[in-house]
């Protein structure tokens, strides 16, 4: 194990040093609908094995749930192959490491070995696409880790429902409206056929990508793929893909929450396009302009100079379909959110009345350089861009083009979405105030 963390570490020193070369990749598909995408890079002896499924909260059923998160948890109980429990234990004693994690449009997991373990890693993948260990014990145990996580990272966390209150008031329609975590009620009543069908629509090749990246031969590697994945059989369920059905807001939305906080807190909304879209580039700066560090507009003004906020921060969220534009800044001692709320809107009136300066437009370039440079500073980091691109957009090369829509927003674009996304009729904003204990 010792030896396999000294690679990582080289690993990453090796890759942060090389620039942002293109990422050269192969791809094709399995005759059951498995997505396959290798990256060979043979700078250290490590591999990353990773299955990416177009499944997330969007695509649960409106009474169940939370489903796609809990399955996140449920796949590593084991396999009608390895025992219940014995996943993870698997990897460690091959010394890697690994992980999963869900959004509101995908569930993605992975593992990171020293690279003669590779075969080991697609193994444990194909176990989890073909017979996971989807049973009442191991319902019954996640239920109640899942709970545990609701109360720990949530219910008991100041501010923890930020994600909850903002969604459920900017989407009337769409499945967005409710967050990965999901309802503990749901999750609670579901019976055993609620989990095993979930698994049986969702959890086959024809809705994954797998990705597999770093010190591999290409030949090798694409002879054990077939062996361990080319018997799943294919599905021909449908696969639910909800619509971006969500009408435009017309009127502000504005509400109060009450939590167990100490220091007040204001929180915005804005709706923006997908990510992918041209106009989704030019908002991504312009909340870089507004909030993206220390010298950044929006923290000058509310921490630095009237120090009206202890902090403040503004960034657009990357989903699949209609998006949102958020701002978050928490009140300092004694000020009352409606300043926080002026201060705001008087530093998007800027933006929405000149153009950025030369200097903040190079400062974003910088940025943009810096931050395509960190994307491929690591084979996991490369491996889930590579089964992102291609679920999302069926373009794996934009992992190497992507930088590109950035680099043509100009100072006019960022203008242009700054009046055209970010007025009052376009946004939900919520005052978060202290519980008043009598």
């Amino acid at each position: 194990m010792r030896i396999f963390l000294i690679v990582l570490i080289l690993s990453f020193i090796f890759s942060a040093s090389s620039n942002a070369k293109d990422i050269n990749f192969l791809e094709y598909d399995l005759p059951n609908g498995l997505h396959v995408i290798l990256h060979q890079n043979r700078s250290v002896p490590i591999v990353v094995v990773s299955v990416m499924y177009h499944v997330g909260s969007k695509n649960e059923d409106p009474h169940k749930t939370g489903f796609a998160h809990f399955f996140e948890h449920l796949m590593f109980e084991g396999s009608d192959n390895i025992g219940r429990g014995e996943y993870a234990k698997y990897v460690n004693s091959a010394g890697g490491i690994c992980n999963a994690n869900t959004t509101v449009d995908r569930t993605y997991y992975y593992e990171e070995f020293p690279s003669n373990q590779l075969a080991l890693g697609l193994w444990l993948e194909s176990e989890r696409m073909l017979h996971a260990k989807v049973d009442e014990v191991g319902i019954k145990t996640q239920k109640e880790v899942v709970k545990e996580e609701r109360r720990l990272r949530y219910d008991n966390q100041p501010y923890g429902t930020v994600m909850e209150e903002i969604m459920k008031r900017s989407y009337i329609n769409h499945p967005y409206r409710w967050t990965t975590i999901g309802s503990m009620n749901d999750i609670g009543k579901a019976t055993f056929a609620d989990f095993a069908g979930f698994y049986k629509t969702f959890y086959v090749p024809n809705n994954a990508v797998l990705v597999v990246a770093g010190d591999i031969e290409i030949g090798k590697t694409k002879k054990l793929v077939s062996r361990y994945f080319s018997d799943i059989p294919k599905s021909f369920k449908n696969i639910p893909r909800p619509v971006n059905i969500e009408t435009a807001q017309t009127s502000e939305t504005k509400g109060v929450v009450y939590d167990n906080i100490r220091l007040p807190a204001i929180v915005f909304a804005y709706h923006i396009p997908a990510w992918g879209e041209k106009d989704f580039y030019a908002i991504e700066l312009l909340t870089s302009v507004l909030s993206g560090g220390a010298s950044s507009r929006l923290y000058k003004s509310l921490v630095d100079d009237t120090q009206k906020a202890l902090d403040v921060s503004m960034f657009a969220l990357p989903y699949e379909h209609s998006s949102l534009a958020l701002v978050f800044a928490t009140a300092n001692l004694n000020v009352a959110l409606f300043k926080l709320l002026d201060l705001i809107d008087k530093e998007l009136d800027k933006v929405k009345h000149e153009v950025i300066s030369d200097y903040e437009m190079q400062k974003l370039k910088n940025q943009i350089e810096n931050t395509s440079v960190d994307a491929k500073s690591s084979l996991a980091g490369i491996a889930e861009n590579l089964a992102g691109y291609y679920t999302f957009f069926h373009n794996t090369n934009l992992i190497n083009t992507e930088i590109d829509k950035y680099l043509d927003v100009t100072k006019e674009d960022i203008k242009r979405v700054a009046n055209k996304y970010f007025t009052k009729k376009n946004r939900v904003v919520l005052y978060w105030e202290p519980v008043q204990y009598k």
